[in-house]
């Protein structure tokens, strides 16, 4: 290695010694180290002298359900099978137990063969405290809250026999609540899901045509006052989705007619194919978003839900088509109101 590279090398792991909850280490031959990291103690809680030509003492540290997993993970490294990417918990001196990410990337010569394998560990502890809360809270509200709604609204629904024409319309105003709030409890358990699966997404041609008639329908059938109007046939396109894609225009058409203030609400829905990609406009007569609210109304730019926009049903639209690899942007309408603009790629044959 020249002396540049040396120099580089040196900068390089002198970056890494700078850095918290992140280690890394480098290896030549099996079952030992030649660099580890300063981070490498905070993250498994034990110093890098005590590995360096023993991977059985990091092996130790292993929460034993994670043991044998995380050994098969480094035994692949070593034979230059392929690179690696793992979770494993760790069990500190203390007892206490941190979540670790390892990434293993193997480097070749020009011949192919092995010459080193690169590791870098981060602790993400916190990121799996917070899956698991979401998750808690996602059981909550697929469980809990929506079976207690379910039975209040069949007792509501009971009502309607012993309850005059005055009282009627009350009664019409919790049952439109509590559908409501059970539509807000499927928003939040699909964004859990959403954000909580550690498997990648899977993408799949998906026909739109199905998806936006079988939503409008929906649509139609709870808000019996707004019209929906579709000036030409749907095409029969697919795009590269999955069955959440229904979520988009689920929440897309609710929030154009629950924030029109209109006499008459009216939704118009409009779908274009293109070369690559198929572009739907869901236009409304609503009262319109400002333009210094169009980008930030999905969360952009955001990192939480406490963005300023009209809730976690458009925040859950942008996470979605982000995973798509489309995009989601809102415009204005002529003469008012609001046009939300989806493009999605066509499905690869």
């Amino acid at each position: 290695m020249s002396n540049s590279s040396l120099g580089q090398r040196r900068d390089f792991q002198s970056l890494f010694d700078q850095l918290d909850g992140v280690a890394l280490w480098t290896a030549t031959e099996p079952d030992t180290f030649d660099y580890i990291s300063d981070g490498f103690e905070g993250i498994w809680g034990i110093p890098p002298e005590e590995v360096q030509d023993d991977i059985n003492r990091l092996l130790e540290t292993i929460h034993p359900e994670d043991r044998d997993r995380v050994r098969a993970n480094i035994e692949g490294s070593d034979r230059g099978l392929h690179n690696e990417s793992y979770e494993g918990r760790v069990v500190q001196p203390d007892g206490s137990i941190r979540w670790v990410l390892t990434r293993q990337v193997i480097i070749r010569n020009n011949q192919g063969e092995v010459t080193e394998v690169v590791g870098i560990s981060t602790d993400i502890t916190e990121q799996k405290r917070r899956e698991q809360e979401l998750e808690m809270l996602n059981r909550v509200v697929r469980h809990d809250i929506r079976n207690d709604l379910a039975v209040m609204l069949g007792w509501a629904e009971m009502l309607d026999e012993h309850v005059d024409e005055e009282g009627r319309t009350y009664l019409e105003k919790i049952l439109n609540s509590g559908e409501h709030v059970v539509e807000l409890t499927e928003i939040a358990r699909n964004y859990a899901e959403t954000v909580v699966s550690d498997e990648e997404l899977t993408i799949e041609p998906t026909s739109i045509c199905s998806i936006l008639e079988t939503e409008l329908s929906l649509r139609e059938e709870s808000f019996p006052d707004a019209e929906f109007v579709v000036p030409d046939s749907l095409p029969d396109v697919e795009v590269a989705a999955n069955s959440m894609l229904s979520s988009v225009f689920r929440n897309l058409l609710n929030n154009a007619i629950q924030h029109n203030d209109a006499e008459n609400p009216v939704v118009e829905v409009s779908c274009a194919v293109r070369d690559e990609d198929v572009e739907v406009r869901i236009a409304d007569n609503g009262p319109g978003i400002p333009d210094e609210q169009k980008d930030v109304v999905f969360g952009k730019g955001e990192k939480s839900l406490g963005s300023p926009g009209t809730g976690i049903g458009l925040y859950l639209v942008q996470t979605l088509v982000d995973q798509y690899g489309g995009d989601v942007w809102a415009e204005d309408n002529a003469p008012t109101g609001t046009v939300f603009v989806v493009r999605l790629p066509k499905a690869t044959e």
